[in-house]
């Protein structure tokens, strides 16, 4: 623990002639432990929701009012008014918050419904001492950050829909919403709200790796992980296996809009880097392909506490690449590359509840064959390479200021085949 003292005061309170002396930034024998900056101030804005009739009005407040539904994130607090215009015979009014994650197997008759928040409180309650309910009711509920299932507890999911339509196909919804209900004249409104996780890396991208001219390839750092392969040639064809090194940043933790960085490299012969030149990703047959998979699975029937092992599930190729070549020579062709996003306003990152998970990986696959034209046998077979990674929000900040970073570490196995 960090003991050290800021100087004291020994002059009287009342005397400025003595005060050390602060500045923002240390100075050459000093060292910044943490800063949390503050984050200037939203103007607030309000969203308003009216029964049909008018005689209840729920308004919340909010940061942004260009939204189409309240947003709140982990946390947060949902804030507000209850307005009614008509007051009598009511004899009670209450807020209700609540969520649901609801899951539906297409065909297969599973389907489960879980309760992730309900909170409700009444706001006031008619008898003797309060007759006449107020035209004006406030309320603020702070939003769990986990919930419960089968004794285990799980970080609250963010609002997410998904589907796979067809047999078998599924469906899966995660929600929430905030209810203004009054009593005797039985009158509800309700609006959903869009619960949004933030997060960001935890660590910043590593600056990129150098390739070694002479040798061909690049100059391996601990900052980047290689995932090797082997390209096996077909024995008719003469030619020798290929080594594929694919470098990912080895926490495998990227910011969404900023993309994903890596290297590859293909080592061997300079007969059987040239038969290989067509396949690989500079080639026009396209048999090389680097991309961001999203794997989203259902497994209504079977919920199990580590999310959905089996069931049904649906792949979106989220991400493309652009790349560009670093180094060839006769014995090496390496590439530096980025995925991107294909949609950039994506907002709900990998996630996983019992019976739904959300998984982002980088999908590597060389496929000769489905590239070639001719009907002779490819000159090598392919290779598919499946490395989870994990998505974030916001991007890394030296002080980290503005959200709660993202702290768990990925709990999954480097690479593993779907």
């Amino acid at each position: 623990m960090y003991t050290t003292r800021p100087p004291s005061y020994t002059a009287p309170y009342d005397s400025f002639s003595r005060t050390p002396s602060y500045s923002a930034e240390p100075r050459p024998h000093e060292q910044r432990l943490a800063l949390n900056a503050r984050v200037a101030s939203q103007p607030a804005a309000n969203f308003l929701k009216s029964s049909k009739n008018g005689d209840i009005k729920l308004r919340l407040v909010q940061e942004d009012d260009n939204l189409d539904l309240p947003v709140y994130g982990s946390g947060a607090v949902v804030a507000g008014l209850v307005e009614l215009t008509r007051t009598e015979n009511i004899s009670s009014v209450e807020v209700k918050v609540e969520g649901h994650l609801q899951l539906k197997e297409n065909g297969e008759g599973g389907q489960t419904h879980h309760t992730l928040c309900l909170d409700k409180v009444s706001l006031w309650i008619k008898n003797t001492n309060h007759r006449v309910c107020p035209s004006f009711l406030r309320f603020a509920r702070t939003l769990p950050t986990s919930f419960e299932y089968e004794g285990r507890s799980y970080p609250l999911p963010p609002s997410h829909s998904v589907q796979l339509k067809g047999l078998p196909g599924f469906c899966a919804t995660i929600d929430y919403s905030v209810s203004a209900i009054t009593h005797i004249g039985n009158t509800t409104v309700s609006t959903p709200f869009i619960y949004c996780l933030r997060s960001r890396p935890a660590l910043p991208i590593p600056s990129p790796l150098l390739c070694a001219q002479a040798e061909g390839g690049f100059i391996e750092r601990a900052e980047w992980k290689v995932y090797r392969s082997i390209l096996k040639a077909n024995a008719k064809a003469g030619l020798q296996n290929i080594d594929v090194k694919f470098y990912l940043p080895a926490s495998r933790i990227f910011c969404a809009s900023q993309g994903v960085p890596f290297h590859i490299t293909f080592e061997s012969d300079a007969n059987s880097l040239a038969a290989f030149l067509p396949y690989g990703p500079s080639g026009k047959l396209g048999a090389t392909r680097i991309r961001l998979m999203r794997h989203s699975a259902v497994d209504a029937r079977r919920a199990t506490t580590e999310g959905a092992k089996g069931g049904i599930w649906r792949v979106d190729y989220i991400g493309e690449t652009a790349l560009s070549i670093s180094h060839a020579s006769a014995t090496h062709m390496s590439f530096t590359g980025r995925i991107n996003l294909v949609d950039p306003t994506l907002k709900v990152m990998g996630f996983s509840v019992p019976g739904l998970s959300v998984q982002d990986c980088i999908l590597l696959t060389v496929a000769p064959a489905e590239g070639s034209t001719s009907t002779k046998a490819p000159p090598f077979a392919g290779i598919r390479e499946v490395i989870p990674v994990r998505l974030t929000t916001d991007a890394w900040t030296e002080d980290g200021r503005g959200i709660a970073v993202a702290r768990r570490s990925l709990s999954v196995s480097p690479s593993r085949a779907i």
